[in-house]
Formats: C-alpha cells, sequence, structure tokens
C-alpha cells in the first residue's frame, strides 16, 4: 500500500482545538435566547444555571462561575446600548449588518473589557476562544481584531468619544453614557419632573443588580423567620420584606419552597397594603383581585384578607397564569377563588367588591432593573396598544367596586402616559369618585411628591418604579 500524502499545512502553527469556557458558553447561549426568542434572561438563566451545577463532569460549576454568568449576561444586556455605539466604531460595517451572533459575543467581550475588572489579555482571549467555539476560526479572527480597538481605550475615553456633549444633545448624552433609549431617557426624565440629578440617579439605579427581596405573606410567614437566613436583613418599607443582600438561592429557602414566602419586589408589596389599609365607608368582606397574575400581589391581598374575615377573589384572563395564582394563593388561611376571566368583561356583578386592585399591563419601563432587556425591546408604539386595556381595566374595576369602596390602580411604569393619563381620563367618564391621598398609607416612606397618587423609584426607594392611584366610588 501507497504511503498517503500528507496534506500540506496552511500556516506555520499547527491547528489547536479551542477550548470550551463553559461559563461564557452558557452566557452566549442566554443571550441568543434572549435575541432569537424574544425570552427574558430572568427566565432563561436559571435553568441554564441548574442544568449546569448537575453536570458531573470537569465543566461542572461552581458559585463563582454562577455568578460570573450572571454578571456576563446582565451586564451585557444593561449596557448593550452603550457597548453598540462602541462597537460601531471599531467595524468596518454599519452594526445591522453585523450577525447577531458575532454581535453577541462581541458585547460580550466588550462587557469584559470595559464593565468588569476581568485583565485585558484574559477578557480578549477568552472572548476570542469562545467565537473559535461558537462562530468558527474565520469568524473568530475578526471578533479578536475588533476586541482590540476596544480594548485601546477604558469606559470613560470611549464615552468621551461616542457619547454626544451634554450641552448640545442632554437626551442623546445620557442614552449612550447610561445606555437607555433615548425615548426612556425622555419619559422619565418627564415623570421626574426635570432635573439632571434626579435622571441620572435613576439611569444609574437602573443599571445596578437588584436585591432579591422576599415577602412573608401573613399567617403563613414571618419575616423574622425568613430573617434566619442567610444574609437576610429587613426590607426598607413593608413590615413583610426581606432583603438577600447577597443574591441567593430563594428556591433553597424552605418558607418559599412552601409557598408561605414568595420573591416580591418591595414596591409591589406597598401597593397591596396600601389598597388594603385604606379607609372604607361600609363593609369590608369582598376583595377582587382583577389582574391577578402571576399571583404576588394576589398572594399577599389574600393573607390581608383573611385576617380580616374577608374573601378574595382573584381573577386572571390567561389560564396558564391564572394557575399561577392559584399556585400562589394555595395553602391560603382564609377563603379565595380563583377564576380565568377577561377583567374588561367581568363575570361579576356591578358593585361586588369592598376593595379592588388592577395592577394592569403595560409596558415595565419601572423593572428595568430585573429585566434589562425590555429597554431595547419595547418601542414608543407599544403605549398606544396598552393604552385601551388600561383604561378598561380601571373602568370595569371602578363599576366593580360598590359605592364607598376603594380602587387600586397600579402599574409597573412611571410613564405618565400609562398612570397619570389613564386615571384622568377615566375619572372624567366616571364623576362619583374622589382621589385617596395614598400617601399617609406608606408611612415611613419618603419622597412621595405632593400626592394624592403615589410613583415610586429606584433610585429614591429602592423598590421598582411603581405607581399607585387609589379611588374611592362616592355614587
Amino acid at each position: 500500500m501507497s504511503e498517503q500524502p500528507r496534506r500540506p499545512r496552511t500556516s506555520g502553527k499547527p491547528y489547536r482545538r479551542p477550548k470550551k469556557d463553559p461559563v461564557r458558553i452558557l452566557a452566549f447561549e442566554a443571550l441568543r435566547a434572549v435575541d432569537e426568542r424574544d425570552a427574558y434572561a430572568n427566565l432563561v438563566l436559571p435553568p441554564l444555571l441548574r442544568k449546569a451545577r448537575e453536570n458531573e463532569g470537569p465543566e461542572k460549576f461552581d458559585a463563582r462561575d454562577a455568578a460570573l454568568a450572571t454578571e456576563l449576561v446582565y451586564g451585557t444586556l444593561r449596557w448593550q446600548g452603550t457597548y453598540d455605539a462602541v462597537i460601531a466604531t471599531c467595524v468596518d460595517r454599519p452594526l445591522g449588518d453585523v450577525d447577531p451572533p458575532v454581535l453577541d459575543v462581541l458585547s460580550l467581550g466588550a462587557h469584559q473589557l470595559l464593565g468588569t475588572r476581568i485583565p485585558t489579555h484574559a477578557a480578549v482571549s477568552a472572548t476570542v476562544e469562545l467565537a473559535r467555539v461558537v462562530l468558527g476560526d474565520g469568524r473568530a479572527k475578526f471578533v479578536n481584531a475588533v476586541l482590540r480597538k476596544i480594548a485601546q481605550d477604558d469606559l470613560d475615553g470611549w464615552l468621551e468619544r461616542v457619547a454626544p456633549p451634554y450641552d448640545e444633545d442632554p437626551e442623546d448624552n445620557l442614552a449612550v453614557v447610561h445606555s437607555h433609549p433615548r425615548w426612556v431617557v425622555s419619559a422619565l426624565w418627564d415623570s421626574l419632573g426635570g432635573g439632571r440629578a434626579g435622571i441620572e440617579e435613576l439611569l444609574r439605579a437602573d443599571n445596578e443588580r437588584p436585591e432579591v427581596t422576599l415577602v412573608a405573606r401573613p399567617g403563613r410567614a414571618t419575616a423574622e423567620e425568613l430573617l434566619g437566613e442567610d444574609a437576610a436583613v429587613p426590607g426598607r418599607w413593608s413590615p413583610y420584606a426581606v432583603r438577600l443582600t447577597e443574591g441567593g438561592e430563594p428556591g433553597a429557602i424552605e418558607a418559599v419552597r412552601d409557598g408561605r414566602a414568595g420573591v416580591q419586589d418591595e414596591g409591589s408589596q406597598l401597593v397591596a397594603i396600601a389598597l388594603a389599609n385604606a379607609p372604607l365607608d361600609g363593609p369590608d368582606r369582598r376583595w377582587l383581585d382583577g389582574c391577578a397574575g402571576p399571583g404576588g400581589k394576589a398572594a399577599l391581598l389574600g393573607a390581608l384578607a383573611a385576617e380580616r374575615g374577608a374573601m378574595l377573589l382573584a381573577s386572571e384572563k390567561q389560564p396558564h397564569r391564572a394557575g399561577l395564582v392559584a399556585n400562589a394563593l394555595d395553602g391560603n388561611p382564609g377563603p379565595y377563588q380563583v377564576i380565568a376571566a377577561d377583567g374588561t368583561r367581568p363575570a361579576w356583578r356591578p358593585g361586588s367588591f369592598d376593595r379592588v386592585l388592577v395592577d394592569v399591563p403595560c409596558t415595565g419601563l419601572g423593572a428595568l432593573r430585573r429585566r434589562p432587556e425590555a429597554r431595547w425591546r419595547r418601542r414608543p408604539g407599544d403605549l398606544e396598544g396598552f393604552a385601551p386595556l388600561q383604561r378598561g381595566l380601571l373602568r370595569t374595576a371602578l363599576e366593580s367596586v360598590r359605592v364607598g369602596g376603594v380602587v387600586g390602580y397600579a402599574t409597573c411604569s412611571p410613564h405618565l402616559a400609562e398612570t397619570r393619563a389613564v386615571v384622568a381620563d377615566v375619572l372624567k367618564q366616571i364623576p362619583d369618585t374622589d382621589l385617596v391621598d395614598a400617601r399617609p398609607l406608606l408611612p415611613g416612606v419618603p419622597e412621595l411628591g405632593d400626592g394624592p397618587d403615589v410613583q415610586l423609584w429606584p433610585h429614591l426607594h429602592g423598590t421598582d418604579a411603581m405607581y399607585l392611584a387609589l379611588i374611592r366610588r362616592t355614587g
């Protein structure tokens, strides 16, 4: 048999198989899921991390690996706008012509270079290795060239180059420096009422990783019980809140596994507490949560209602979300019922309830700390899509409460088109109503504005930007 000819080498270096980095591969997979499937990182990342931890091979994750993967995913998503501006100056084509998987790898590399303490050489080499694994050698060379350009300056230096001067275009400057779409900057600034210091504090708060906050559901668990967990401290404002200052895994806590406690932002807790404590004229026996999914507020309302011998009806239009509500309320100490029903076409008679909460669907601009991808996914036109539903749900809520009863209109958005504009429009149509001053019902919470409604803020209160208006039926 004749000897087979040797394959000629194409370079002086022998071929080297790329090294697989499980942390960065997982981060890349999470970013691709967010981009391709419009998924949310807070839903995609936990199962990926769980699977990685269960791997018994050499690529098994430890706590440090999970922390790094989480930082890479959330940091890249939060700073996507800024990194896009930097990357755009370092590529030889419009950013829209760069394949999305390549752009994800470049953004991961940019975050390591500009947003972490990872040494420059390690950030570049690890990202190029990732590119070789997930993109191939040819694209890895492109990634290497771009990252070496980015590595020539730090974040402050790049911002000097890519952000327009504040004096020339304040909104565009803030958009690039703080990585928010310009229209979101404008909307948040309008809601705050002006002033550079406030908007910059808010945008910075949106880019900080929020603490995990738990709620001890009354009659089932206590805050004192939860404070026995590692790194647990009391909430700032809610008597039922406990904060996990070092992150932690809520699912590892027995009270959370049992449903006696849950994960719930303190702003959401305050909305439920304020409605429960609003003064009423007459009986206090029947409560309604008209937009109950996925069930966090319903579980707290149900527990508070049980303390007074009141019954809660939790209504949710989507059957699968109604199932989540039923799970959250399972074990509630008092009477309750969960139904799948359209809140704008009520399955109950008018005037049936003493207290009604509608936490309406919205753009979610108040929770950008937790869902950073939402800032890039939302568009100004989304406001028009939500507007009829928000007004319809509030009208139905006011029709569902009896004279003397109270409605709470809540939304996790500070956008004026989703808050005060909705309330003002509906109250013009239903004149026999009065706005209740919600501020005294949030005792100890500072900087609540002129009232009577309340807008919470991440930078002022450490909560999501929840809005609440309380309305009493007078006739």
